[in-house]
């Protein structure tokens, strides 16, 4: 078979994604995330007395928890289904992308199993941050003067 006639093929039975549909469905999930966020962070300055820096930390703490917990529960992936990029991209997604490889190697052990797979796919997310964070930070000091 051709390149082009499974292509063809291929065309014909994969679904055809609606995007903007997916879209708006990604904007609004994480904007209720990030409004959640939100009530959270005000929360823990008003009831708990906690500076700014303090309450966003808590908060980061707690969407972290529960990500890693709906993961390991196993419905974080259906969530993940119907939210798109919503759920996967705030940190809620980097906490599901440790807490997934940590749960499918955890049968080879601490070291060779959860110790060096861990990082495996959230990995490119800390290479790419680093990476990104270094050569904006360049640009804004070459630009506007550090």
């Amino acid at each position: 078979m051709e390149k082009e006639e499974y292509k063809k093929l291929i065309s014909t039975i994969v679904p055809k994604e609606n995007k903007l549909k997916n879209g708006l469905i990604a904007f609004i999930i994480g904007g209720l995330i990030g409004l959640l966020a939100e009530i959270l962070v005000v929360i823990f300055q008003s009831k708990f007395n906690l500076s700014y820096k303090e309450s966003t930390s808590v908060m980061m703490v707690i969407l972290i928890f529960f990500a890693s917990l709906f993961t390991a529960m196993g419905f974080f992936d259906n969530l993940v289904s119907f939210a798109k990029a919503g759920l996967i991209v705030p940190i809620t997604g980097f906490a599901h992308a440790m807490t997934s490889s940590i749960i499918d190697y955890k049968k080879e052990g601490f070291v060779t199993g959860i110790g060096s797979n861990a990082f495996k796919l959230s990995g490119s997310v800390i290479l790419y941050g680093v990476v990104s964070a270094y050569v904006f930070g360049i640009v804004r000091y070459l630009f506007f003067g550090g």
